[in-house]
């Protein structure tokens, strides 16, 4: 399988791996990329000595291409940005800002820049600041969302109709199924996210793998709209962010609410009551706990299946 984004990356599959807060460690991310895919360490939740930490683990674990997903909203972004370079990373995803921010002097740096968007109106922008690839992730993702709730069946092909970067879907994609149905839209690979959240490699909690096994279909809300959009599952906090919400709180309150380390909290900590548990809505579908390994093969037979099985049917 060789495409624009395997050639990108030179990678063995258009497989590209979230980098999700205190759930994309080096365990997880070079497990990724030593099975064919592109493995991100996710720095959104890495103090910098932390992340250092990992980017030397990942060397030692693979001798495949890795990256680094950096979100450009935190504090102290720059200095992430400053150690990825130093440390001779090679691939960064950045999201959650302006993508010219940073994609000149990571350029500048000999690194392979991809931006993440969740509308057409930045592809553009994109493509001004110079980066390599984007990543076009809808409404059913975990974690920070759009405001705009377009979801990844629309807005794949609204990104493909004006732009021709290596396009990257992302949201609600955990299967061969997945796979195919973002490649027929126009992507030229996919992002996969909760379903790597839920695998042996995961630095997630087992209290937390195991309510992502519990929810069913509309068992995650999309809320905080007001400050960050968020995608997570219901539980005791979701609810009382939503009756602050539907009383008229205000994003001051909202953020008193929220305090610090929510998502630690929830994912990393364990505690299902209090704290953030960010999932996508593929969630519904993730029913087992295996390895990267093992996604990854499923992921790749099914897709074939479903290719032959189109291939099969004919044209009308």
């Amino acid at each position: 399988m060789s495409n624009k984004i395997t050639e990108l990356f030179n990678i063995k599959y258009p497989i590209i791996q979230g980098g999700m807060v205190w759930v994309s460690g080096w365990k997880l991310a070079s497990a990724v990329s030593n099975n064919g895919g592109l493995g991100l360490l996710g720095a959104g939740s890495m103090y910098p000595e932390v992340l250092k930490e990992h980017i030397s683990k990942m060397k030692t674990a693979t001798d495949k291409p890795w990256g680094v997903n950096v979100p450009l909203l935190y504090p102290n972004v720059e200095e992430l940005i400053d150690i990825i370079i130093e440390e001779g990373v090679k691939i960064v995803f950045t999201s959650a800002g302006n993508p010219a921010k940073f994609t000149s002097k990571l350029k500048v740096a000999g690194i392979t820049v991809v931006h993440v968007i969740a509308n057409s109106r930045f592809a553009k922008k994109c493509e001004d600041s110079g980066v390599d690839a984007i990543v076009a992730e809808g409404f059913e993702a975990g974690g920070h969302n759009s405001r705009e709730e377009t979801t990844t069946m629309v807005l794949i092909p609204q990104i493909r109709k004006v732009t021709n970067l290596p396009l990257i879907a992302a949201g609600g994609i955990g299967t061969g199924r997945g796979m195919a149905a973002a490649i027929a839209l126009g992507a030229d690979g996919i992002q996969i996210g909760s379903r790597f959240a839920v695998s042996k490699e995961s630095s997630a909690h087992p209290n937390f793998l195991n309510k992502v096994l519990e929810a069913n279909e509309g068992g995650t809300v999309l809320t905080l709209k007001q400050l960050a959009p968020v995608r997570l599952i219901h539980n005791k906090f979701s609810d009382e962010v939503d009756a602050a919400q539907k009383r008229g709180a205000t994003p001051e309150e909202l953020k008193e609410m929220l305090g610090r380390g929510r998502a630690k909290k929830g994912m990393f900590e364990g505690d299902l009551d209090e704290g953030e548990l960010e999932i996508g809505q593929v969630s519904s579908l993730i029913n087992d706990i295996p390895s990267v390994s093992e996604i990854i093969t499923d992921v790749i037979e099914e897709y074939n299946e479903v290719v032959t099985s189109l291939s099969n049917k004919g044209t009308y």
